[in-house]
């Protein structure tokens, strides 16, 4: 397997990058492209150890950078020679399983949908960040790649997050949750009432163990397997759990760090407190794969370090080696809105 890495992609780009690719490489046995401006890679590979020509390490020159204020629609027009535009020609042409970067999320969504392109059939792809819920985890999406969204959107998010969940987390019957205001199916917006109505057909014939409206409070509970939204509810409910976090942890250490009797208690408890602080770390994740694309591709978090992208290298073989993309194939059909409104 060979894995295509955005090495220009992301704040920690390319020290963090290259060697996280490398860590990756020797721990897992893939080949490792590292796409990129040679005269910044080739430094960094040798200080780390690598001499070129390596039996799983290679690169691939490509001279521009794609930058965060870069325009997605028209970056693969404007920056043809970009790295996370080259790696995902080299994706499109058959170069490579899998494409990971760490750079402009806009940007990737749109050049893979442009470049690598959708599953035939599939509206609109996206983000499924895995959300932490004392179990396997519930599967996020959308999580920010579709701001608007239409009833068939979320109709194939949720078929697309049943397919990941039963073949990459384990979960045999994914249990699909629609993200409301309250649980009665008459809340929420238009979006909402209709996307009820479609899941609850699909949960009729079968082909979905879909459960109902969740409130946000409830994303964590473990009810659901997979929590289906619009990209900008997702995007606001990630981030809003994030943030949380974030403050629990640090109001955690000032209660530990107040006296002597809570140092002693937190010297105690350091192995589970650390538990617990990775069951949020980006790092431990990796990376969150572009759901409805015909090829994998992964976006690591833009602030990734070499630990997150060795996670994500782990993870894009999972989903490669995986039949999700296959499973959207074959069901593509119970995936789509009729003229008329039927499935």
């Amino acid at each position: 397997m060979r894995i295509l890495i955005d090495a220009m992609g992301g704040d920690n780009a390319p020290g963090e990058i290259v060697r996280g690719g490398v860590d990756a490489a020797r721990e897992f046995a893939v080949d490792v492209c590292l796409v990129g401006q040679e005269e910044k890679l080739l430094p960094i590979l040798k200080e780390y150890g690598v001499s070129l020509p390596d039996e799983h390490i290679s690169v691939v020159n490509a001279s521009q950078i794609v930058e965060m204020e870069d325009d997605p629609t028209s970056i693969t027009r404007k920056k043809p020679d970009a790295s996370m535009i080259v790696a995902l020609r080299m994706l499109h042409e058959g170069k490579g399983d899998a494409v990971i970067s760490a750079g402009s999320t806009g940007a990737l969504l749109s050049a893979a949908t442009l470049l690598v392109r959708r599953v035939r059939g599939i509206r609109r792809a996206c983000f499924g960040p895995t959300l932490p819920n004392g179990g396997k985890g519930t599967l996020l999406l959308d999580c920010g790649a579709n701001a608007e969204c239409t009833p068939e959107y979320l109709l194939q998010f949720a078929y697309m997050g049943s397919f990941y969940a039963k073949e990459l987390m384990g979960i045999a019957d994914p249990r699909v949750g629609l993200l409301n205001i309250g649980v009665e199916e008459t809340k929420g917006t238009e979006l909402q009432k209709e996307a009820y109505r479609l899941l609850s057909d699909a949960q009729a014939q079968g082909r979905l163990r879909f459960v109902g409206n969740v409130e946000a409070r409830e994303a964590l509970s473990g009810d659901v397997d997979v929590l289906v939204t619009d990209g900008f509810s997702g995007n606001v409910l990630l981030k809003g759990i994030e943030g949380s976090a974030k403050m629990l942890m640090k109001e955690l250490k000032a209660v530990f760090y107040k006296n002597t009797k809570n140092k002693l208690a937190a010297l105690a408890l350091k192995k589970d407190m650390n538990g617990l602080k990775a069951l949020f770390d980006t790092s431990e994740v990796g990376g969150t794969a572009l759901l409805g694309i015909s090829k994998t591709v992964v976006k690591a978090h833009g602030n990734a370090n070499a630990r997150a992208i060795r996670s994500a290298v782990k993870q894009a073989i999972s989903f490669t080696n995986a039949n999700v993309i296959d499973s959207i194939e074959k069901n593509i059909q119970y995936m789509r809105i009729t003229a008329n409104g039927g499935e």
